[in-house]
């Protein structure tokens, strides 16, 4: 699992974390969210609450937008202000990648999936330390498929803790602590999530390959159009 950039390469920059969520996985196979919440709760707000204070958002915020780029390897968290405008608190870099630019389209194919997710659970008890589970494919991606013939979508796509990463998004332990208690407190049902090929916001929309499914260009102009929205001074 991980994010998607240019080639097929498969980076794992810390294995001995990835041993580590392991075997600590196994000894805490019961674990809860709430128990997690109490758990890592205290020293994540200790860490970002400054943040959320710096940028006027309220902090638990009523509802949280996950952004996922691929080429720039990073993971933007934003929440409304008071005003409900849509603002940056916090972004992180993402740790290891598999893939390349273009959307998920089968099992196996290594591909970070583009477009706009729901979170459909929070794993406690994840083998890479925590994780939250993205919602691929969605029914669109369902539609799709079932036009063009293809039956074995894949699935299963994270965002989680340090170690090896084909498909999902791989962040640092602490990082993954701080996302996961925030969607905790927030709610899975108020996180959204859009993953998208690189910045749309301050580059053009990629052009279609050739070969590839005719509905990319129109996800891409979504994706553009949803991504409009998350501008602010926080960010360049």
């Amino acid at each position: 699992m991980g994010i998607g950039v240019a080639g097929a390469a498969l980076w794992q920059p810390a294995p001995l974390q990835g041993l580590i969520n392991t075997v600590r996985g196994r000894l805490r196979s019961t674990r809860t969210v709430d128990q997690v919440v109490a758990e890592y709760g205290p020293a994540v707000r200790a860490r970002i609450v400054p943040a959320f204070q710096t940028a006027g958002v309220a902090h638990p915020p009523p509802s949280l937008t996950l952004i996922g780029l691929k080429a720039e390897r990073r993971l933007e968290v934003w929440a409304p202000d008071a005003s409900g405008q849509p603002t940056r608190v916090l972004r992180y870099p993402v740790m290891a990648a598999s893939g390349e630019p273009g959307p998920k389209l089968r099992e196996g194919d290594r591909q970070v999936p583009e477009g706009l997710y729901p979170i459909t659970f929070l794993n406690a008890n994840s083998r890479f330390h925590l994780s939250l589970r993205i919602g691929y494919p969605s029914a669109e991606d369902r539609e799709h498929a079932a036009a063009e013939g293809r039956t074995d979508l894949g699935g299963n796509i994270m965002i989680h803790g340090a170690g090896g990463s084909i498909g999902c998004l791989a962040l640092t332990n602490e990082a993954i602590e701080e996302v996961f208690v925030l969607a905790a407190e927030v709610g899975i049902q108020s996180v959204q999530v859009i993953l998208a090929p690189h910045d749309l916001r301050g580059r053009p929309v990629p052009p279609v390959p050739d070969g590839a499914p005719e509905w990319m260009a129109d996800r891409y102009r979504d994706l553009r159009a949803a991504m409009a929205a998350y501008i602010s001074p926080a960010t360049s």
